[in-house]
């Protein structure tokens, strides 16, 4: 346990508890003993220092926490980014296409549009349709 620091022994208490159950269980079995198990049950510290390592660990937390958000906000740009590129070769596809064959693209689309739109008020609840007549 002297290669620890106190603060390891309280962030690590499981994978110390484990060396020292494995070192215990060597030195007792050269003596015949066999140990089960072992526990550390009981690491008083003051509470300063215990307050000091809970905030350390609070702030670890924060500082991941942070790495995370600035990593989905990295992730998030690049898809706008990409999106962006998208729309703006698409626009320009369709800009060749109405050079080439005329304004039908266009007509077709807003057609398209329109259907859309009826379906989706025909699905609305307070949405109610009249006749012209």
């Amino acid at each position: 346990m002297a290669q620890y620091t106190a603060e390891q022994l309280i962030s690590l208490r499981e994978k110390v508890s484990k060396e020292v159950k494995e070192v215990l269980q060597k030195r007792a079995l050269e003596q015949n003993i066999l140990i089960d198990d072992i526990s550390l049950t009981d690491l008083q510290f003051q509470r300063d220092f215990m307050d000091a390592i809970e905030m350390k660990q609070v702030a670890q937390q924060r500082a991941e926490m942070e790495k995370f958000n600035v990593q989905r906000r990295e992730e998030e740009a690049k898809v706008t980014i990409l999106v962006s590129e998208g729309h703006s070769t698409a626009a320009l596809l369709i800009a060749e296409a109405v050079e080439q064959c005329g304004p039908g693209l266009v007509a077709i689309r807003k057609i398209e549009a329109a259907q859309e739109i009826a379906a989706h008020l025909q699905r609305s609840r307070n949405v109610t349709f009249l006749t012209g007549s």
